[in-house]
């Protein structure tokens, strides 16, 4: 999971700045789950500003071209990574498709929406990351179908050791503009958080199960 500390830095200022990560160690979120967590991340905010907006998108065209190589295709998971896969692909003139977490129960039952061929090499995007199980759907889909998947792009991660030994497992690389250690340095810097509450989000992030059933 590869971040550029730079971009990581603006990128945890910029989701502080809008609100699109909320942190809250004493009224704890919910997640889907049925989880409590300290922290909240709605990154589809991010694209109601077109200051932000276009600065992920702009860095993450550089990881692509720098890191990842050209491709074919870009990818976009439903659906948080819709929109800033479908902007990229338009930034780099590239086909694009999204890719469901299964196949529709309706019509044509696509899991992959759009053209896509075997053999051609695709780039995932999407906007976080946490265990990486939901993430790593669409890879495998991809390659499902026959395509080379040559990385994964995201805005966001948890950092979660579960999503590392995922990903490992997946033999997929994943670069991140920014991540949970780096998000919470800024905000303890911007004074978003006391340093008192830093030491409950460490805690949350070496053992969220444990964080969670413990508020429960």
């Amino acid at each position: 999971m590869k971040t550029n500390k730079i971009v990581a830095v603006q990128t945890a200022s910029f989701l502080l700045q809008i609100k699109a990560i909320k942190l809250n160690n004493e009224h704890p979120f919910t997640w889907a789950s049925g989880r409590k967590s300290p922290i909240y991340c709605d990154n589809r905010i991010t694209l109601s500003y077109p200051e932000i907006r276009t600065y992920i998108r702009q860095r993450f065209v550089d990881i692509i071209s720098e890191q990842i190589g050209d491709v074919d295709v870009i990818a976009g998971v439903a659906t948080g990574g819709i929109a800033q896969g479908a902007l990229v692909a338009q930034e780099l003139g590239k086909p694009f498709v999204y890719v469901r977490s299964e196949e529709k129960k309706h019509g044509l039952t696509n899991q992959i929406e759009g053209e896509i061929k075997p053999g051609q090499s695709v780039v995932v995007v999407e906007d976080l990351v946490s265990t990486g199980k939901s993430s790593l759907i669409a890879v495998h889909a991809l390659r499902d179908k026959g395509c080379d998947v040559k990385g994964m792009v995201a805005i966001f991660t948890y950092g979660l050791d579960v999503a590392a030994k995922n990903f490992a497992d997946a033999d997929m690389n994943l670069f991140t503009l920014t991540d949970y250690d780096t998000l919470i340095d800024v905000a303890r810097e911007q004074e978003y958080i006391r340093d008192t509450d830093s030491k409950s989000l460490a805690e949350w992030r070496m053992n969220p199960e444990k964080w969670s059933d413990d508020r429960m």
